[in-house]
């Protein structure tokens, strides 16, 4: 295992900015307003032949009731796994009384402290690591994360309290893990999904919707698979999002999408099926993820409203009939083990690889069963298939006059594909290419070959005639 760091601050002291330049990303949500992240937030910063793990935390502000409590809750769990603590503070707000009750806390720990005094940029570094002398801190420094000073300092005094056996190669870059989102709207239950399947309290879970900001990734192990869970803050309808931090989050939501392998799309079944909910869905098709729907808060239901709730999923959802609906408890934990048998089968589908020998016998076998209607008197013809790619399957077919193949054939060919390879729970592109003329450019060429053979039979019926 590397060893951990985990930045400790106030709110809005610049914990998210550091985690940033640190991990070289910009996965860590940044925003000029305090309480930005709430949860655990992990990267790997990789040195020449060093490395080590880097956990952002939610700032810590002293209130011990609701969100804030909660994110403190994990902020101490954070401080417990590290080997070394960075206390983020603000040159410009000077030592506030909550930066002294935070080095206490820290203190308490036994771990080794490093104060790191950020926003010097435009003072006198001077005057203000004087302010935080006293704190007895011998490794007091001035940082101006934004602007990447004084981050090399901050690296030489770490990395001495860090075990010296932590390599680069052991650095957790692409573990071969099931890379899955989770998404859906509000309060749709992801967090306490991904809580239940890991078995603690990793992730803050509240009542109060836009609680996850950041795309938080949570290693599991489950049934000896791996897996790399993307919790995504819940998107709202467009016209209701109004703050500039929540249509950040929805960007780094639709950025883990294209970045997952599978995502699991969250549904209340308590509430109706909403365009929001499909309007994700369209964005998992647009970026060619596998799909499985999960249908939440399912228990508590009555016979009535359960088959109310399948058969409006079921007229909805029509256009990913492919994809596998599963009903569940995130709280009670029902179901989870179907969810995550889903998820496997929708990741093996999605990057099954093709043999071209194989898609063209397919092909042949669809082309005889069911061909394509003419087009001004002829038909197309499809002559061959090869793979074009995984994540989602790839076909590419070759033929004449593909440009007219109608959507209900192209649907057709896909759904007979889809039987044939047992792609469940995966979209399927198929691209038409049109058959290369080999005569293409060489018309006058054969105009002359064409005269001179005609010349030749002219000749030869001639002297037949004799």
């Amino acid at each position: 295992m590397l060893p951990v760091v985990a930045l400790v601050g106030r709110p809005n002291v610049g914990k998210s900015t550091l985690f940033n330049v640190l991990t070289r990303s910009r996965d860590a949500l940044v925003a000029d307003l305090p309480g930005v992240t709430r949860d655990r937030h992990y990267g790997v910063c990789h040195l020449d032949e060093r490395a080590f793990v880097v956990v952002d935390t939610g700032g810590l502000s002293g209130v011990d009731e609701g969100l804030d409590a909660l994110t403190a809750q994990q902020v101490r769990l954070a401080i417990d796994e590290a080997q070394a603590l960075v206390l983020v503070l603000d040159a410009r707000d000077g030592l506030l009384p909550q930066d002294r009750s935070i080095l206490d806390e820290l203190r308490r720990s036994g771990k080794p402290i490093i104060a790191a005094v950020n926003k010097t940029d435009g003072l006198d570094e001077q005057a203000a690591l004087a302010e935080f002398a006293a704190f007895g801190i011998a490794a007091t420094l001035p940082l101006a994360a934004a602007h990447n000073r004084g981050n090399d300092r901050l690296l030489a005094a770490l990395l001495p309290l860090l075990p010296e056996d932590a390599h680069d190669e052991l650095a957790p870059t692409e573990d071969g893990s099931i890379r899955v989102a989770i998404v859906g709207r509000p309060n749709a239950g992801k967090s306490t999904l991904i809580n239940r399947l890991l078995g603690e309290d990793r992730l803050i879970v509240s009542d109060v919707a836009g609680t996850t900001r950041d795309p938080i990734r949570v290693p599991l192990e489950r049934d000896g698979r791996r897996y790399t869970l993307i919790d995504t803050a819940g998107v709202r309808r467009r016209a209701r999002v109004e703050e500039a931090l929540e249509k950040f989050s929805i960007i780094k939501t639709l950025q883990s999408m294209a970045a997952a392998q599978v995502v699991v799309m969250m549904i209340d079944a308590r509430e109706n099926l909403a365009d929001q909910d499909l309007t994700l869905i369209g964005h998992a098709l647009d970026e060619g993820r596998a799909l499985v729907i999960a249908v939440n808060k399912w228990d508590g239901m009555d016979a009535y409203q359960r088959e109310q709730c399948q058969r409006a999923l079921e007229r909805r959802l029509v256009f990913v009939d492919w994809a596998k609906t599963v009903f569940i408890s995130a709280l009670h934990g029902s179901g989870l083990r179907e969810l995550m048998r889903a998820v496997v089968r929708a990741h093996a589908a999605a990057t099954k690889e093709l043999s071209s020998s194989d898609l063209t016998k397919t092909l042949e076998k669809a082309y005889e069963s069911y061909q394509p209607p003419l087009v001004r008197g002829h038909a197309p013809k499809l002559r061959f298939a090869h793979p074009g790619g995984s994540n989602p399957p790839t076909i590419v077919l070759h033929g004449s006059r593909t440009k007219h193949i109608a959507p209900a054939y192209q649907r057709y060919l896909e759904n007979f594909f889809r039987k044939r390879y047992r792609l469940e729970g995966t979209p399927i592109r198929i691209v038409f290419r049109e058959g290369e003329n080999p005569y293409a450019g060489k018309k006058n060429v054969l105009t002359e070959a064409q005269q001179r053979k005609r010349q030749r039979m002219i000749r030869e019926m001639k002297k037949r005639g004799r």
